[in-house]
């Protein structure tokens, strides 16, 4: 069994990568700023019937993006949110903004909501099946059955324990949220924004703003035109998540987050001379792969696609497929990148990891006595972990790079030209930078000296 051991951490989770800001903000921080801006300005002209109009489009867009791409998560956090509101809008009607019903409505939602887009942001996605969502659909009718018991008539402060156990200015003091409510809200947050920062995809993200939308919706501690804004403002967040997350997965290589083929193949279209495009292939990967497992091999795969994602002289790295990238450099010469690429590579073969291998149990000859093996199960186990052997490993890479020539004007001819340097890098010893014009130099000596 191979298991990755240290600088794993190092290596792969860069908090502050490049692009990991950028994923933190859009789309949702983006839709929520803007959001928040127009309900300032718009909101005191505009008309009740344009707000419900504006909630009822967002939550039923939402919902049809949700079902198209099978988001089972999205879905019941859309659903959660809908009922929240409809809810509070019921009870608020019945009562005035600081008493009866609608305020035991506001105390309960303001603990139970930001608890269920905890529950459901850290919920696998299942997908649409029946057995995924029926559980949390059947939260959901058990929270509106014990909301509506809370609102009974009559009922003027609910329960005690929507307000007790904290200080009433423990948290967010400015908010009129109830004591268990800050709390419920402050750790969502905090949780969904590391969690955001530790992933950093789009829709990991939109869990975090669309409790931000939450948490402004009740901040003010009534349900008016503004509290009803916020709240299809955080399912908006959600919508706009859905089609970010497409694009990235549709532009993006899951395993490595580097650019995938399709991304590529857009970028080269708007490539203007000068250009030059490195062609970077690990060395004896698949023998690698073979020796180590599969799953050693991934982490080899992140490892290079983290370097090549730093490279400098304003390169842009894509994985184009297998062990297999390309770098872009547009307005760069070859003989310019050559530099970079060399830095590159060198890095890439000082970088190593350290890889624990034992001896597979299931191979450890046993005597025909079962219950003598038993007996020495400890010492057999202590034994293996005594000849579990700790390696350093590290790779290299073969790197081809081509720009423009007279008989390369083309950007398919330039990658062509990048892909017979790296063969040629390749057969001459790997672990080195050819470019297209050495390449044909040694070509045309070899034909000179046959």
């Amino acid at each position: 069994m191979l298991r990755i051991a240290c600088r794993r951490g190092m290596d792969y989770v860069e908090l502050w990568r490049r692009g990991a800001l950028k994923s933190l903000f859009v789309p949702g921080g983006i839709v929520l700023l803007a959001a928040g801006l127009l309900i300032a300005v718009v909101l005191p002209a505009a008309s009740p019937a344009s707000i419900d109009f504006y909630s009822y489009a967002v939550f039923g867009a939402g919902i049809l993006l949700a079902l198209r791409f099978r988001s089972s998560r999205v879905l019941l956090a859309l659903l959660f949110l809908f009922v929240s509101w409809r809810a509070l809008a019921f009870y608020f009607a019945r009562s005035g903004p600081i008493t009866g019903p609608g305020w035991v409505a506001f105390e309960a939602v303001s603990i139970l909501l930001p608890l269920d887009l905890l529950l459901i942001a850290f919920s696998r996605e299942r997908g649409l099946s029946l057995p995924s969502i029926a559980p949390k659909l059947c939260l959901l009718f058990v929270e509106a059955v014990f909301v509506a018991i809370l609102c009974r008539p009559g009922e003027t402060s609910g329960s005690s324990f929507l307000h007790a156990g904290l200080p009433e200015r423990a948290l967010f003091g400015w908010s009129t949220l109830p004591p268990l409510g800050r709390l419920a809200f402050g750790a969502t947050l905090l949780i969904l924004l590391a969690r955001a920062l530790v992933y950093p995809r789009p829709l990991e993200s939109g869990w975090f703003w669309c409790a931000v939308g939450a948490f402004l919706a009740l901040s003010r501690g009534r349900m008016g035109s503004e509290g009803e804004a916020f709240f299809a403002t955080a399912g908006l967040v959600l919508a706009s998540s859905i089609i970010e997350n497409s694009y990235v997965l549709a532009y993006h290589d899951e395993l490595t987050a580097l650019p995938g083929r399709r991304a590529f193949n857009d970028a080269v279209l708007e490539l203007e001379e000068p250009y030059a495009i490195a062609v970077v292939d690990i060395d004896h990967f698949k023998r690698f792969n073979d020796t180590y497992g599969h799953e050693t091999g991934d982490e080899v795969l992140r490892m290079v696609a983290s370097r090549l994602a730093g490279v400098a002289g304003g390169g842009q790295a894509f994985r184009v497929g297998g062990e297999e990238f390309s770098i872009l450099f547009p307005r760069l010469r070859m003989n310019d990148a050559v530099g970079h690429l060399q830095r590159l590579r060198a890095e890439i073969e000082a970088s190593t990891f350290r890889v624990r291998r034992g001896l597979d149990r299931r191979r450890v000859p046993r005597g025909p006595d079962r219950r003598a093996a038993a007996s020495s199960k400890g010492a057999r186990i202590r034994r293996l972990a005594a000849e579990e052997r700790v390696m350093d490993l590290s790779v290299t890479v073969s790197i081809g790079v081509a720009e423009p020539a007279a008989r390369t004007r083309r950007v398919e001819d330039v990658i062509r030209a990048a892909d017979r340097a790296l063969y040629h890098a390749k057969q001459t010893g790997r672990n080195r930078v050819e470019t297209a014009s050495s390449r044909s130099r040694t070509a045309r000596l070899k034909r000179s000296t046959a």
